[in-house]
């Protein structure tokens, strides 16, 4: 299949001479489809807090440079929160666990986002006393 792929200045041919933008990246020598952030937020402030949570993830989209096509979040009860934010460029969702001081987050994002802008945003709305990042690099090509 790669092969009836070629590249012209950002815009992909495809094998049925349709052009379409190419919103794979390339950076560190690599060619891949994006990049997929792991957070885990502990000891918080927020989780259980729908409206701040939108909102942050809201804000964080557009500091990223992601499009937002979709959000939608699911309460369980007696506490906990579960969303995603589907993107033109992927998406985030999240989990939260109130009761343990503790939310989830998966931020993978492809084309010309930056997906870590949105760290800063979740730092300053959550005030999280620790948090974890992991990166991985989703459909590596070369």
């Amino acid at each position: 299949m790669l092969e009836n792929i070629r590249k012209i200045d950002g815009i992909e041919s495809v094998g049925d001479g349709e052009e379409r933008p190419d919103y794979f990246v390339q950076k560190d020598g690599l060619t891949f489809a994006g990049t997929h952030l792991i957070v885990d937020l502990w000891d918080g402030d927020g989780f259980n807090d729908a409206n701040l949570i939108e909102k942050t993830l809201r804000r964080a989209i557009e500091v990223a440079g992601a499009t937002l096509l979709h959000f939608h979040i699911h309460a369980f009860e007696p506490d906990g929160l579960s969303g995603v934010a589907v993107l033109a460029e992927s998406h985030i969702s999240f989990h939260s666990w109130p009761e343990r001081g503790y939310m989830a987050l998966d931020i993978f994002m492809c084309g010309r986002t930056d997906p870590y802008k949105a760290i800063p945003v979740l730092k300053e709305a959550f005030k999280p006393g620790t948090l974890q990042l992991n990166e991985i690099k989703r459909g590596i090509v070369s």
